[in-house]
């Protein structure tokens, strides 16, 4: 009788085994997500020449990983104020650049282009002229508080004038680039 039971036993916990073998998944939905700076890359980047005042950085951002990525901040040595800006509609259906609300999210296994005239890096009260053939160093930061350097060349670039939607960085004089923190709605270059 006890061979009968630790044969009843045996196939009971096999067929629980089995049964709860069939809920796990190894799908990308329920494996932990990647530190962000380690499924993350950056094609091309750029910044654009500027004596003083103000500049933009650009280039792509790859997530290649299975979860999505969002870029909270950066920092660089080159400049004392950074933020992540987007381009929209404003009121008025005219296209206006302003501080990105919770940053630049990557969905997996997909890119960020920044550009002028749309999303991009803008560099604000720097600290030297950014001369084209040298280098500025980035620093993006991740939602998960990982970090991603980046050395992206100065190179001039002519911009287009776009509006800028701000409520710190208002009025600015565009020969100069220098900052007035009046909050109002005004153009700038990159």
């Amino acid at each position: 009788m006890n061979t009968s039971f630790a044969l009843r036993t045996a196939a009971l916990c096999a067929a629980a085994l089995l049964t709860l073998s069939g809920c796990a998944t190894n799908s990308a939905e329920n494996s932990p997500a990647s530190p962000a700076n380690a499924t993350v890359t950056m094609k091309d980047p750029w910044v654009k020449a500027a004596d003083e005042g103000m500049s933009a950085g650009f280039g792509t951002i790859e997530n290649t990983g299975d979860h999505d990525i969002t870029v909270t901040s950066v920092t660089s040595p080159a400049s004392t104020d950074l933020e992540l800006h987007e381009t929209v509609a404003n009121e008025s259906g005219a296209m206006v650049m302003r501080e990105k609300t919770g940053g630049f999210t990557i969905p997996a296994h997909s890119e960020l282009h920044l550009e002028p005239g749309g999303d991009h890096i803008m560099l604000m009260d720097l600290t030297e002229p950014l001369q084209p053939g040298n280098d500025v160093n980035l620093t993006l930061t991740f939602s998960d508080d990982t970090t991603f350097d980046v050395t992206a060349p100065v190179k001039e670039f002519a911009g287009a004038n776009e509006k800028y939607e701000g409520t710190e960085h208002g009025d600015m004089d565009h020969s100069t680039m220098d900052m007035d923190h009046s909050a109002s709605e005004s153009t700038h270059d990159h």
